[in-house]
């Protein structure tokens, strides 16, 4: 089983002019003296979906550290990664499998901060239809956005694991995405929906409220990071340090209800089309949040972590669906966690 997990502004404080010129009275260099342009390339033009990265921005974390961002949107992971490897981009936000394909080739980049800790896909139930775990969808129907989209191999695996067979035991049912698969869950015809998280948020802002039975295994099936090339992040350490702990900063921002209507502010900055409807912005920013924070089993190393065993699952699925040809000799190439704990230190 695979699957593919797939604008600039600054704000400066009103005050800052003041303290700009006392710090230039006595010698220390102002944010804006200071300032080292990066261009951060991400695979769609979502502003929720890197939403830490907006909020640092819109809090000026990034400032902070030195650093003026340029958010540039791309078509998916593979551009991301050739934005980067051609020195367009100097940190980027790919999926994990186009990562490993891309070091496969020869493409010297480091995942360096998980993103989404959690698969972006999930099986979702209504919280009162009395379904717990995916064994109780025997005889049910479970509702996806497509026949063929990566949603159906996701749940097809984790009912197989169940011991349910396709056919025998449930039935797919392609519904569609948004208005129709919150219309098929009132009419009865699915019990359950595969989704990813955008679609969990559509459904919720449809009135619908979902709990998710998606089992913990599962879920290291963890979506898109953030990565540098390894030689830049050995010429330029004190990028990827500021950089990680301005998005931490903004994680945690992000991660306070008391910060919602500012950070929605700040995501409808980054794609003003996006916060057209605040109500749904509220809904995928909740989901999203859910997404980016890690498990309970890895929440003490902090944001950003990325278990070695995660990145073992990944590759053993790549592997067997033929994306890898063969397995890597150090696998532990790919990413790093080195600056995890000085990223998150208060």
């Amino acid at each position: 089983m695979t699957q593919h997990s797939e604008g600039l502004w600054g704000r400066v404080a009103s005050a800052l002019g003041g303290l700009a010129v006392s710090a230039a009275l006595i010698g220390a260099p102002t944010f804006a003296e200071a300032q080292t342009e990066i261009t951060v390339t991400v695979p769609n033009p979502s502003a929720i979906t890197w939403a830490p990265m907006w909020a640092a921005i819109g809090e000026g974390y990034f400032e902070e550290e030195g650093l003026s961002v340029d958010v540039q949107a791309v078509d998916g992971s593979s551009a991301v990664l050739q934005a980067m490897s051609a020195g367009q981009a100097q940190i980027g936000a790919p999926g994990p499998g186009p990562v490993l394909g891309a070091r496969a080739r020869g493409i010297d980049v480091v995942f360096i901060y998980n993103l989404y800790p959690k698969s972006v896909f999930g099986l979702l139930v209504q919280a009162d239809s009395g379904i717990a775990q995916p064994t109780d969808l025997q005889g049910m129907t479970v509702g996806v956005g497509t026949a063929d989209g990566a949603e159906v191999s996701f749940a097809r695996a984790i009912l197989t694991d169940a011991g349910m067979a396709e056919g025998e035991d449930y039935t797919f049912l392609p519904v569609g995405d948004g208005g129709t698969a919150a219309v098929a869950f009132l009419r009865g015809d699915v019990d359950a929906y595969a989704g990813a998280v955008s679609d969990a948020a559509i459904l919720a802002n449809r009135g619908l409220e979902l709990v998710e039975i998606t089992p913990e295994p599962y879920l290291a099936f963890f979506g898109n990071g953030y990565a540098v090339m390894r030689d830049y992040a050995e010429a330029n350490p004190e990028v990827v340090e500021g950089f990680g702990r301005a998005l931490v900063k903004g994680m945690r921002f992000i991660s306070d209800p008391a910060n919602e209507e500012t950070a929605l502010d700040h995501m409808a900055a980054g794609n003003p089309q996006e916060g057209e409807d605040r109500a749904f912005a509220a809904s995928l920013l909740t989901a999203v949040v859910e997404r980016m924070t890690p498990t309970d089993a890895y929440i003490a190393e902090g944001f950003g972590f990325q278990p070695p065993e995660h990145w073992d699952t990944w590759q053993e699925s790549l592997l067997a669906s033929g994306d890898l040809e063969a397995p890597f000799d150090d696998l532990t190439t790919a990413y790093s966690n080195d600056w995890i704990a000085g990223w998150n230190a208060e």
